[in-house]
């Protein structure tokens, strides 16, 4: 060791053990392993729900294909993989009831398949990616299928801004091979 080594800028230890890197360390840069795929996150995404709940979603990008990770511990971890979709796709007025009688259906119609409300929550949104922290108030209304293998999420972003995005829910360990990258 030098004399001037405690001059030298040391490297920022990781926020998450090395040699055990976990869904829940994933950060923009990071690449995993899904559906015989390899994707790289590009961007990550916080909400809170209050109470200390937090949640994760994550943009990953396969080359070919773009898909949002969702992470959220719930006991156990709900993990989703989801696409947006367009909210004609879901038969009936489902925006119509939310933005005018202010209250999401109990159940909708998605692909020919039926979903029903599983939760609705308000919170909060921040693009992490940007390094601000900036929130955006939201409404989450969450739907699932009979077997809760099948998710439809609209969210409310003001009086008007809705969207969607349908996927399914997958266990935590289908998500494989996860290792840190640059930004």
């Amino acid at each position: 060791m030098g004399l001037f080594d405690f001059l030298k800028k040391k490297e920022k230890e990781p926020e998450y053990d090395v040699t055990n890197i976990t869904i829940k360390d994933l950060n923009v840069g990071f690449m995993l392993d899904y559906d015989l795929k390899t994707w790289q996150v590009k961007e990550k995404y916080e909400y809170d729900w209050g109470q200390e709940n937090f949640s994760h979603e994550f943009l990953l990008d396969a080359g070919d294909e773009t898909v949002y990770l969702g992470v959220e511990n719930r006991g156990d971890l709900f993990v989703t993989i989801m696409k947006p979709i367009k909210l004609k796709q879901i038969e009936g007025d489902v925006v119509k009831q939310i933005v005018d009688q202010k209250k999401a259906p109990s159940a909708l119609i998605y692909e020919g398949e039926t979903y029903h409300l599983d939760g609705d929550s308000a919170g909060y949104f921040n693009d992490i990616t940007k390094g601000n922290n900036e929130w955006e108030e939201l409404l989450s209304f969450e739907y699932l299928n009979a077997d809760e293998s099948k998710i439809v999420n609209i969210t409310q972003w003001d009086e008007r801004n809705v969207d969607a995005v349908a996927g399914i829910v997958i266990k935590d360990y289908h998500i494989e091979n996860i290792i840190p990258g640059g930004k």
